[in-house]
């Protein structure tokens, strides 16, 4: 398998899945300014939406969606831990936590990295990233993380969301059960290897 990803985005979600799995995977670094792969090829000609991460499959398939893919990939590598039993409550709060982010966190930013957005309007997404910030830290306390001990899959992706936050002036300060969330995740051993091959294990 191979992921396109671009370093510190979204895909790192599904690299730190890929990464904890152990399954065979090579990665291509995407440049989202340009849409070109590291290879050269288009990021189009890949993925229509224009956007990482993109799982190329041995048949040569392309799957997309950063939730769908972390899904397939403990499902193929039989990580229960990592994205419980179909069919079971616990898969059903991992996958809730992983719309939860998707829909409230992950797109909440979006206005923030773009310089065309106005000042008052990034004041009002940085206001409501707090607030939802806010509520996760509260459903951390007494939990080492988001369901509980093990760690998942909605965990990866909670761990990059909040490393965007000082990027954009998202002010996490005195949310202490997240903060220490996010000190424990990055001290994992494939998250280290992932911010190391991404080029960030300095900056996160």
């Amino acid at each position: 398998m191979k992921l396109y990803y671009s370093p510190g985005a979204c895909s790192q979600a599904v690299h730190i899945v890929l990464e904890e799995c152990g399954l065979p995977y090579r990665i291509e670094k995407v440049d989202l300014v340009s849409g070109a792969t590291e290879s050269g090829k288009a990021l189009a000609d890949i993925n229509p939406k224009k956007a990482v991460p993109v799982l190329e499959l041995d048949d040569g398939a392309h799957l997309t969606e950063g939730p769908v893919i972390a899904q397939f990939v403990a499902d193929s590598a039989g990580r229960l831990d990592l994205m419980p039993a179909g069919g079971s409550r616990q898969r059903y709060r991992v996958m809730e936590w992983q719309n939860f982010l998707t829909s409230e966190v992950h797109k909440a930013y979006t206005p923030l990295f773009k310089p065309q957005v106005d000042a008052a309007s990034k004041a009002f997404f940085r206001k409501t990233l707090r607030s939802r910030y806010a509520w996760i830290d509260d459903q951390l306390a007494g939990k080492t993380h988001l369901t509980g001990d093990a760690f998942t899959a909605a965990d990866a992706y909670l761990f990059v969301t909040a490393s965007w936050a000082p990027m954009v002036d998202v002010d996490l300060s005195g949310l202490a059960n997240l903060d220490a969330f996010v000190h424990r995740v990055r001290q994992r051993p494939a998250v280290r290897r992932v911010l190391a091959a991404e080029g960030l294990l300095g900056s996160q």
